[in-house]
């Protein structure tokens, strides 16, 4: 009777192995190889948490010295986005313009050169919704899958895998691209067709703007009037003026740890990057006959600020901007 009862043990035993190694046999099955093209100041910490999910990273990036970091950490390095597409079949893509994402790919050795049939583009850019479109057309020609997938958050959120993505393209698809997506951001939000991510948001960076730009006038302000800036700050914050420019990003020297007004405005997100943005919310109001006076004024600010040697420093050095402008 005891022989039977090892016997049987020992059976429950194996079989429970065997179950154990089938499901990490499916789980590692998932995790193959993904493309990343892109490592700047928001494609670098995204794809670590990639590597750190325990996905291989086959990296590219137009600065060779941007890829060193990735090679230490065991990913793959190649020499054009075509090279990753022909390693990858799941791409995510981090560029600064819409003209980046034209060329990275659709140029001469760009993704759709040699893409796969079947695989998963999935850009995090910001760019013009239109382009999108025009993108997806394209990879669909290639019998490819494309969704745009632009992010929310800055450059912290996207170290601490907070993210929020805002996601456009083909619902079935939504579950794959979650997938990855999740090992970088902790919301991720289906919006719709193809371009409804990028309008998300641009919509969503065009208030940005207006909330930090009246941030560092109150504050500016209510200096100038004789207030201890971490007393208003205190006040705002518990107040109807609440707003994330001012309790979690605030513009003001000394007022936050931890944030770019406390480092000279480095690092962050940059002003030529907001200017981008709100041009991209102007050409979309223009085309759908959206009055938006409040983002048009933004877009002027911070492009003035790009003109007057802002151009590199995080958006919030609106408030230094605002301090120096006299005549403004």
């Amino acid at each position: 009777m005891t022989g039977r009862v090892q016997h049987d043990s020992s059976v429950s035993g194996l079989l429970s192995l065997t179950y154990r190694l089938l499901v990490c046999s499916r789980a590692m099955a998932s995790k193959t190889p993904v493309g990343f093209i892109g490592l700047g100041n928001m494609g670098n910490p995204m794809a670590k948490n990639l590597v750190k999910h325990g996905y291989p990273v086959i990296a590219y990036d137009v600065f060779p010295e941007a890829c060193k970091e990735f090679q230490d950490l065991g990913a793959q390095v190649t020499d054009s986005p075509a090279d990753v597409a022909e390693k990858a079949d799941r791409i995510i893509t981090m560029l600064p313009s819409s003209p980046n994402a034209i060329e990275v790919y659709t140029g001469a050795n760009g993704i759709l050169k040699k893409v796969k049939k079947g695989s998963l583009l999935i850009d995090s850019s910001t760019i013009d919704p239109a382009v999108s479109k025009e993108l997806a057309k394209a990879v669909e020609k290639m019998g490819a899958v494309f969704m745009d997938a632009p992010v929310s958050g800055g450059v912290g959120a996207a170290r601490a895998g907070n993210l929020t993505f805002m996601v456009g393209g083909v619902e079935q698809e939504f579950d794959a691209a979650k997938e990855l997506l999740t090992c970088m951001g902790s919301n991720v939000v289906y919006c719709g067709e193809v371009g409804t991510g990028q309008a998300a948001k641009i919509c969503n960076n065009m208030l940005l703007a207006i909330s930090m730009i009246g941030t560092a006038e109150a504050m500016n302000l209510g200096i100038r009037l004789g207030l201890d800036p971490k007393l208003l700050a205190k006040i705002l914050n518990m107040s109807s003026g609440r707003c994330w420019s001012s309790d979690t990003y605030n513009p003001v020297p000394g007022v936050m740890e931890g944030v770019p007004s406390a480092n000279n405005y480095q690092g962050g997100f940059g002003t030529t990057l907001m200017a981008k943005d709100l041009g991209l919310a102007q050409i979309s109001a223009t085309n759908t006959k959206t009055p938006v006076p409040l983002g048009s004024q933004a877009h002027q600010i911070y492009r003035m600020m790009c003109a007057k040697g802002y151009a590199l420093k995080d958006f919030s050095a609106v408030f230094q901007f605002l301090r120096e402008e006299e005549t403004l």
